[in-house]
C-alpha cells in the first residue's frame, strides 16, 4: 500500500502523468489486488495529494492528473495489456518486427509465408547467434522464390520446417519469448514495406497469445524439417 502511494506521490511532482508512470502504477495495482476498502482509502489519498499541490496557476494540470489517477483505481483489478498496431507502406511494420526480434531473450517462433527482406533476416540470424532458440515455419512453395532467405537460415543452424502439401502455409505471425504475439497481413518482404497496404498487431494479452502458441506447436509437429 505504501509503495503504491509513493508511486502516486512521485508521479504528481511535475503535475504531468506520463504514460510510463500510469503503466507502472497500473501493474502495481494489478499485482496488489486491493480490496474495495483499501481502494477507497487510496482514492481519498489521491484527493489529498491533489489538494496539497493546487494553486491558482496549476489547478487545470492537477485536476487532469487527478482524473488520470482515479481512472487507474477504477481499472484496478482488471488485466492491463499492451496493444500496438502498425501499417505499411512505410517503415513502421519493418521497424516493429526488427525491434521485437532484437528484444527477444530466449525463444523466437516465426510462422511466416515467405521471408525475403534481408533487414529482417539479419536480425533473425543475430538472435540465433546470441543463443535465442529460433524456430521457423514457412511455405514449401516459397523456399526457392527469388530473394528467399530460408536456405541461409538452415545453413546458419536455425531450425526450419515446411509444409508438404499442394496448399499454402499462409500464416504471418511470430511469438516473442512466448509472451508477445506479432501478427497481421504483413509479409516479411521488401515489397510489403515499400509498396503494399499491410498491417501488424502486437499484443501481450494471454488470451490471444495462447491460441497462437498452440497453433505453432501443432504445425511444428506436423511439418517437415528443411534440409
Amino acid at each position: 500500500m505504501e509503495s503504491i502511494e509513493e508511486l502516486f506521490r512521485k508521479a504528481i511532482e511535475d503535475q504531468v502523468f506520463t504514460r510510463e508512470e500510469r503503466r507502472t502504477i497500473a501493474r502495481a495495482l494489478q499485482e496488489e489486488e486491493l480490496d474495495p476498502k483499501t481502494l477507497g482509502h487510496l482514492k481519498a489519498q489521491l484527493f489529498q495529494m491533489a489538494g496539497e499541490e493546487m494553486d491558482d496557476m496549476r489547478n487545470d494540470r492537477i485536476l487532469e492528473w487527478l482524473r488520470q489517477a482515479v481512472k487507474l483505481l477504477v481499472k484496478a483489478g482488471k488485466p492491463i495489456y499492451d496493444h500496438q498496431v502498425y501499417f505499411s507502406p512505410g517503415a513502421d511494420c519493418l521497424r516493429a518486427i526488427c525491434e521485437q526480434i532484437q528484444q527477444t531473450r530466449s525463444q523466437l517462433d516465426i510462422c511466416v509465408f515467405t521471408i525475403s527482406d534481408d533487414r529482417i533476416s539479419k536480425e533473425i540470424i543475430a538472435a540465433h547467434k546470441r543463443r535465442v532458440d529460433v524456430r521457423i515455419i514457412t511455405d514449401n512453395d516459397k523456399l526457392y522464390d527469388r530473394g528467399s532467405d530460408v536456405e541461409q537460415f538452415a545453413e546458419e543452424g536455425i531450425d526450419v520446417r515446411v509444409d508438404q502439401t499442394r496448399y499454402h502455409m499462409h500464416h504471418k505471425f511470430a511469438l516473442i519469448d512466448q509472451k508477445i504475439l506479432l501478427t497481421g497481413s504483413y509479409n516479411w518482404t521488401r515489397s510489403a514495406a515499400e509498396n503494399n497496404e499491410e498491417n501488424i498487431l502486437l499484443t501481450d494479452q494471454p488470451d490471444l497469445v495462447k491460441p497462437y502458441q498452440k497453433a505453432f506447436q501443432d504445425m511444428w509437429r506436423q511439418m517437415t524439417p528443411f534440409q
